[in-house]
């Protein structure tokens, strides 16, 4: 297969300086989004994440929990009214006007979309959809526009000359995925937002967007982001992992261990609803989530500015009535999570397993 030309990085960017550095990051809308659990106009609350070269970083939670604002935020399609992004030592947050629509023009951070057949004109031709970034961007001939073409669909494992002059619907679910990672990596960025790449994916396709993603991030050396409603489609190709609920940041760590261990209720939930992840310990949704009649009084203390997960925590206690922070682990800068009692409320679900199933 035809290899585009780019920087061989580490698979999980280990030791390597951030590419991506959002801190305490916030976004909010003059009015509650249409569609969505947030009770307020707040879509992302001081949320920080990093990513590294060469490194797959999952970003978890329900809809409306700030996921894809995150993405768009850093693409620089909404903006922040707080907090910092620096991308590649550069701080792109603070971007307007001119000077972000020449940032964007480079192509450096690319968003691949969720429906293919959505963000895809339908009138165009594959070969034209994935060269319009280079035509974006300018400064390029006619002759490596086309090689650069051809080289993205052979990557993402197309047959240039059979597919170039086909359109969109012509396409099966896979492969229109597979043109919307062309057309996203044709400008060799160092950073791909890729949103629920693989929802809309029967099971045979959605493996293999998940691992020509993988075989990406190595031969191209591009880091990745992969947004997510689950845990599940991320284990076997994440590094580390994000988790959000209701726009705020609850948990990250590497992958492997929020799966065998999850330091926050929310996570647990997730991950006790997801059979497939095979896990040590055996939560069941019922052990975390909160009982019937506790939720009315607790979700005055989310509105009131408690912690966010409250409401349907079976756990939540009188100091869940203020927002913990997003707190290292032991000392653990790479594993974090926001929960007053990370310590103790396994502790509790366990033992109310084992009785209630006794």
């Amino acid at each position: 297969m035809t290899g585009m030309t780019g920087t061989t990085g580490t698979t999980a960017g280990a030791g390597a300086a951030p590419l991506l550095r959002a801190t305490d990051l916030s976004v909010s809308y003059a009015k509650p989004r249409k569609g969505t659990n947030l009770g307020t106009g707040a879509a992302l609350t001081e949320a920080s994440l990093e990513v590294r070269p060469g490194e797959i970083v999952g970003v978890v939670g329900e809809t409306g929990s700030g996921k894809t604002t995150l993405a768009r935020a850093t693409v620089g399609l909404v903006a922040p009214v707080g907090g910092t992004i620096e991308f590649d030592g550069r701080d792109i947050g603070a971007l307007k006007g001119r000077a972000l629509r020449e940032f964007r023009r480079t192509g450096q951070i690319q968003l691949v979309f969720q429906d293919p057949l959505r963000s895809l004109d339908s009138d165009l031709s594959v070969g034209r959809l994935v060269a319009e970034p280079l035509d974006v961007a300018g400064g390029i001939s006619g002759k490596e526009r086309s090689a650069r073409v051809d080289e993205a669909l052979a990557e993402v494992g197309l047959d240039p000359a059979t597919i170039r002059d086909r359109r969109p619907r012509q396409l099966s679910g896979g492969q229109r995925q597979r043109v919307s990672l062309a057309r996203a990596i044709v400008t060799r960025p160092k950073l791909l937002f890729c949103d629920e790449p693989v929802s809309a994916l029967d099971v045979s396709n959605r493996n293999l967007v998940l691992n020509l993603l993988d075989r990406l991030r190595t031969d191209l050396g591009v880091a990745i982001v992969i947004i997510a409603h689950d845990l599940s489609s991320l284990a076997g190709i994440a590094d580390r992992v994000a988790v959000f609920y209701r726009s705020r940041l609850v948990e990250q760590g590497p992958i492997r261990e929020v799966l065998e261990d999850p330091a926050h209720p929310y996570t647990a939930l997730l991950v006790a609803s997801a059979p497939s992840v095979e896990r040590d310990h055996q939560l069941r949704p019922g052990d975390v989530r909160a009982e019937t009649g506790a939720t009315a009084e607790r979700a005055d203390w989310v509105a009131a500015g408690g912690c966010v997960f409250a409401a349907r925590c079976r756990f939540a206690a009188d100091d869940c009535r203020r927002q913990p922070p997003l707190t290292a682990l032991e000392g653990r800068t790479d594993r974090r999570a926001a929960c007053h009692f990370t310590r103790t409320w396994k502790d509790q679900a366990l033992a109310l397993s084992v009785r209630e199933s006794a």
